[in-house]
């Protein structure tokens, strides 16, 4: 009678595990970012953006994560509180993307292309508040580059 009834204790715990953590994985996948639209003034004239944002620790974790297309004119911004050397990776990511860090005051500091699934970290070259990304060489295609600045 003991050896059943710690056999179904045992059998009721991993049950509840399992539960946890399917639950954990399809609350992740159903997180809604605030959607908005985003100029940037470029050195040939203004350019329009559609944009997700992404401020707290499980937005910015999650980022575009397991999205099979974005298009031109869209991307997530990511907002930091304070300025700080910004590290990305791709982990779980299946679409090529561009990442422009930015300042605090909007100004893109540098633009860099990321691979998909690629675990290695692409950093800030110095410290930044934001950073935006877009598809692999959306930034070029719009005519934007350093120094452009985001009106935020």
């Amino acid at each position: 009678m003991i050896f059943k009834s710690r056999f179904y204790v045992r059998l009721c715990l991993l049950a509840l595990i399992a539960v946890s953590i399917t639950t954990g994985c399809s609350a992740q996948g159903n997180i809604k970012f605030e959607k908005r639209d985003l100029t940037i003034e470029g050195a040939g004239g203004q350019v329009a953006m559609t944009i997700e944002i992404a401020r707290s620790d499980e937005e910015r974790s999650r980022g575009l994560m397991f999205r099979k297309e974005l298009k031109d004119g869209e991307g997530m911004l990511f907002i930091f509180e304070r300025d700080q050397v910004l590290s990305f990776w791709m982990k779980d990511t299946l679409i090529p993307l561009s990442i422009a860090f930015v300042s605090a005051d909007g100004r893109i500091i540098e633009i860099r292309d990321m691979e998909p699934r690629n675990l290695n970290a692409v950093r800030s070259s110095r410290s930044a508040r934001y950073a935006l990304e877009a598809p692999q060489g959306w930034f070029a295609r719009a005519g934007l580059a350093p120094g452009d600045k985001l009106k935020l």
